[in-house]
């Protein structure tokens, strides 16, 4: 079961569009699984290494990066945000509104 759903958290997360996020807890409400936030985040954990998946894009409710000291270096998620355009201010994406994308 575990693994089948990380790989349909994998398909969810890879179609998020470059420079916005989404959280786990709209991946885990899409997948039909509301309370499974953190298992999308232990999916999310376990694809570090898998350049298919941008994780990175992927943060709280509130759009804090709380997966980032998953992350190989102190601030690769960041980083990788920001090379995106998303502004990001303490540990924070600024424009989280704007920038969420709902899956669909």
């Amino acid at each position: 079961m575990e693994d089948n759903f990380f790989e349909k958290v994998y398909a969810v997360a890879r179609q998020i569009p470059y420079g916005r996020v989404t959280s786990y807890g709209a991946i885990a409400k899409y997948l039909g699984a509301a309370r499974s936030a953190r298992m999308v985040g232990w999916a999310m954990n376990a694809s570090h290494g898998r350049e298919d998946i941008p994780a990175h894009r992927v943060v709280n409710r509130v759009g804090l990066l709380s997966g980032k000291h998953h992350f190989e270096g102190t601030n690769v998620m960041q980083q990788l945000l920001e090379s995106e355009g998303v502004k990001i201010v303490d540990n924070k994406v600024v424009d989280f509104a704007t920038l969420f994308w709902e899956p669909n």
